[in-house]
């Protein structure tokens, strides 16, 4: 290093001169950056908490109070010290906050949706002995009065659709303190989480861990509605951090082991691991066979996975054993439910921005065929694209017909684990397939392209197609605060007999489905019936707001079909 680059690491202090200690270097921008933001992020969310807790729970919003005070301390200090060490200190307390601030955020949520409601039956029925699997508890969403999974055939879903081992962390505390512990285990979780991802990365980047996990609210509220795809989470921090040395010398060491295991705690908690884990897989192959053969490559890879299997298999075993079938039917309905489209990704564009298709489908195609690819590029371009092994999995959900953004969110610490601890220069040496034309840049957009394009095929497919059904709106008896009675003309355009299930919006929802009080059941191919629609509750409420749309929708499923029409309010 010259003699300039080193004056600029520190400035030498008299006092510490004349003491004979050596000064420790002035922290690095970037350090000071993220500890900076860690503590913004704690702002985030607060004030709902304080306002919840203060006059009901004041204990709590004096705790919340002091928080305050401990951002204001600990922002001045991120900016001021001049240590490393010091900066640390800093992080730590962060953290310490961090998880403070989280467990009044517990305290005082009271939410409850499907997922609540759904691991708490779940729970009570494996701690009393009973199958988890292959049953429906319709009343336990109508007592909570909790939003439902609706699908397309009419239904919705109301039994245990994820592997089990979620259960398994949360019973033994179940039987000791009831229902509470559905929600308190995945927060403490969290927070246990937020500290090993804290600890195991690089000091710079430890505040990134606070910020992550427990600064931005979204993770808090997931935990504190008992969502399993958190202790999933938690799970595999240690199985990212660090991946690309899995296996180096072609050996899987203790930690190898253990990260082995934990992917399949992981997988057998919650199904989004399933999309991370052949992308790790392909990762260490690649990685490995940069500096063995491929048969000793492979067998690192087989034995990991083979760790990870024995283990998701050990904690499905006893759901195994009860009933192999519903275990399975259990762990694919979220693939096979066919719910009704709900999200923020390209199926907007059918369901938000035209009239309907008759091909969605092909939206579900078109997401199977793009995490292909994915993983295929994976493969042929992994010294460019290994840092993004954490990432690139949730690319597919953007063209599912369910694309929530809690799918991306209920990840995001593995962006921040993979960016610290796998950088590029992890993959410099990687193994990747010989390419017929060589690796010309040219060459490489082409392959990605048509890589790709089976994708976006699809995802043409789907939104050029048109509604199914023309639908014309008839009469709407009701006020402009609610609608009691519809009466809608329907024509089959396509050539497929259709079931129709009515239902409306006025928001990215859509309500209950409406009883058909005459009309036929099946629409024909070309046919066209009239039918009269009341609400299921008897009475749709329409909000009271300017530029209101509501919308009615018409789903089919077999073919999955959308068609939709607005519908005039009623002055007065």
């Amino acid at each position: 290093m010259s003699k300039t680059a080193d004056a600029t690491v520190s400035v030498p202090d008299t006092a510490s001169t004349r003491a004979g200690l050596p000064l420790p270097a002035d922290p690095a921008p970037l350090h000071r950056a993220i500890t900076l933001l860690a503590l913004i992020s704690l702002f985030i969310g607060t004030r709902a908490d304080w306002n919840a807790a203060i006059m009901k729970r004041p204990v709590v919003g004096g705790v919340i109070t002091v928080g305050y005070a401990g951002i204001l301390i600990l922002s001045i200090l991120a900016v001021a010290v001049r240590s490393r060490r010091a900066l640390v200190q800093v992080d730590a307390g962060a953290l310490l906050l961090g998880c403070t601030l989280a467990l009044c955020s517990y305290a005082v949520s009271s939410g409850m949706n499907d997922e609540t409601v759904l691991m708490t039956q779940a729970t009570h029925e494996l701690v009393h002995g009973h199958a988890v699997y292959g049953h429906e508890w319709p009343w336990v969403f109508q007592h909570h009065h909790v939003g439902v999974t609706k699908t397309m055939s009419g239904g919705a879903d109301y039994s245990f659709a994820y592997p089990p081992f979620a259960l398994l962390l949360i019973a033994p505390v179940y039987a000791v303190i009831g229902a509470k512990a559905v929600t308190l285990v995945p927060t403490l979780l969290l927070i246990v989480g937020a500290a090993v991802l804290w600890w195991l990365l690089p000091a710079p980047w430890r505040s990134a861990a606070t910020a992550v996990c427990l600064g931005f609210p979204m993770l808090k509220g997931y935990a504190a509605m008992g969502y399993p795809a958190i202790p999933a989470l938690v799970l595999l921090i240690p199985v990212v951090i660090g991946w690309p040395a899995t296996g180096a010398g072609g050996r899987l060491g203790r930690w190898d082991i253990v990260r082995a295991g934990l992917l399949g705690a992981a997988c057998a908690t919650q199904q989004l691991p399933w999309f991370l884990a052949p992308f790790l897989l392909v990762g260490v192959y690649a990685l490995r066979r940069g500096e063995l053969p491929a048969r000793a490559a492979l067998g690192v890879v087989a034995r990991f996975t083979g760790i990870a299997v024995v283990v998701a298999l050990a904690a499905n075993a006893y759901f195994i054993a009860q009933s192999p079938r519903a275990w399975l039917s259990g762990l694919l309905l979220p693939f096979t439910q066919h719910g009704v489209l709900h999200g923020q990704g390209i199926m907007g564009l059918s369901y938000y921005f035209s009239e309907g298709s008759s091909r969605l489908d092909f939206y579900s195609y078109g997401s199977m065929l793009l995490a292909a690819g994915l993983l295929v590029l994976f493969v042929l371009f992994v010294r460019r694209l290994g840092p993004a092994a954490t990432v690139l999995p949730w690319c597919a959900f953007y063209l599912a017909t369910r694309s929530q953004d809690g799918y991306y969110l209920l990840m995001t610490p593995l962006w921040v684990a993979a960016a610290a601890t796998a950088p590029a220069s992890a993959f410099t040496s990687a193994w990747q397939p010989r390419l017929p034309f060589g690796r010309r840049r040219a060459v490489s957009a082409a392959l990605a392209a048509a890589v790709l394009a089976p994708a976006a095929v699809c995802v043409a497919v789907a939104t050029a197609s048109g509604p199914p059904i023309r639908l014309a709106v008839g009469e709407v008896r009701g006020d402009s605060r609610g609608i009691s009675r519809l009466t809608v003309q329907a024509t089959n355009t396509g050539g497929t007999p259709l079931t129709p299930n009515f239902a409306a919006s006025t928001s990215e929802n859509s309500s209950g489905y409406w009883t058909v009080r005459s009309g036929p059941a099946v629409l024909r191919p070309h046919e066209s019936a009239r039918y009269v629609l009341v609400p299921s509750a008897g009475r749709y409420s329409v909000p009271q707001r300017a530029h209101l749309r509501v919308r009615l929708r018409v789903f089919t499923d077999r073919p999955q079909t959308l068609s939709s029409a607005d519908i005039p309010v009623p002055k007065g």
